[in-house]
């Protein structure tokens, strides 16, 4: 895998360190698991939802956290006490922990199991003070001095 040198970045520009780092971080992660399977869909301008398939695992066995700007998802089974013999065991129930990365100001309005199915609700809320504003334009007057 090639490696990318993201020092220029970091001397060109004023606050953009995160994206950099996400950068990196996506470029050089080794692992990539595919297990378990999930979707990340925007159901309205600034709601998103993530569905994750988590078949064989009860809501008891799942885990939903959100710390700062990441969302975890884990699952693990709780033993069960019995030994089975598989003849052909297809159904993953192993643990796991998924991560994702959420951008500012995201946050987890909720989340649903039905059906193999852990549906996590998202939406972006951006402060008052952060929406862009308009500036009353005024007519006339000489501009004033400013006292020193």
């Amino acid at each position: 895998m090639r490696a990318y040198d993201f020092a220029p970045l970091y001397r060109a520009t004023v606050g953009f360190d995160r994206v950099a780092d996400l950068m990196d971080r996506v470029l050089t992660s080794e692992v990539n698991t595919t297990y378990p399977p999930y979707n990340i869909e925007k159901t309205n301008d600034d709601a998103y939802r993530i569905s994750v398939a988590v078949a064989g695992f009860s809501e008891a066995d799942l885990s939903v956290e959100q710390r700062e700007n990441a969302l975890i998802v884990a699952a693990k089974k709780a033993d069960e006490g019995e030994d089975k013999t598989y003849l052909h065991r297809g159904i993953a129930t192993r643990a796991f922990e998924k991560r994702f990365h959420l951008a500012d100001h995201v946050r987890v309005t909720g989340a649903s199991h039905a059906d193999g199915m852990l549906h996590i609700d998202l939406v972006r809320e951006v402060p008052e003070a952060l929406k862009p504003r308009t500036i009353a334009i005024s007519k006339g007057s000489e501009p004033k001095a400013i006292e020193a």
